[in-house]
């Protein structure tokens, strides 16, 4: 970054660093001890919608890799649409198994970034409940390197529970490089397991 970048305000974006998924068991930790939520065993990979021949071989490579993985339940990896035409790459694992569920994530994050898809990625999740049914993902967003949790209410269509989601950031602010501009806290309306 050069003096003129500097002057005119400009910034480098943030490198994503695909590692940062592994520190998601460690903070589920600390969110069940602060706030009661536990995994789902649901997670997903999203991303603009892609279509040609080079998306389909990588994506048969990620279920070809997460088939291999005997210790699973349910289908390995299913690709969905949502409303706002978006996919998504979602996995499911027993809520006991949130640092496999990490893994695939992880490795479909790897596979469409190393086949080319890197500019397509927008952020991986993974999914908390509490004992009264609420729902709460913790959200990487690929492109800051940074995650925040995203709580929608049950039942009022598009609305979220900013409380929540305040109380979730300070309790994990130490296990997770939380994104500290409130306005990077997109919604995600429609994501699988909310």
């Amino acid at each position: 970054m050069g003096l003129l970048d500097i002057l005119l305000g400009r910034t480098k974006p943030v490198a994503p660093n695909l590692d940062q998924l592994f520190a998601l068991p460690s903070a589920a930790v600390a969110l069940e001890a602060a706030a009661g939520f536990t995994p789902t065993g649901c997670g997903a990979v999203c991303f603009a919608t892609v279509e040609g021949a080079a998306f389909e071989q990588t994506h048969r490579e990620v279920q070809a890799l997460l088939d291999a993985d005997t210790d699973r339940t349910g289908p390995p990896v299913e690709l969905r649409q949502d409303d706002y035409g978006y996919s998504w790459l979602v996995s499911r694992r027993a809520p006991d198994q949130l640092p496999q569920l990490v893994n695939d994530l992880h490795a479909v994050n790897s596979s469409m970034e190393v086949n080319g898809f890197g500019p397509q990625l927008l952020c991986s999740l993974a999914v908390f409940t509490d004992d009264a049914g609420r729902k709460l993902a913790l959200v990487y967003l690929y492109k800051r390197g940074t995650y925040y949790p995203f709580a929608p209410l049950p039942g009022t269509g598009e609305r979220r529970d900013n409380a929540l989601e305040l109380r979730v950031k300070a309790a994990l602010a130490d296990d997770l490089r939380i994104e500290q501009d409130l306005g990077r806290w997109f919604p995600v309306w429609g994501a699988p397991g909310l």
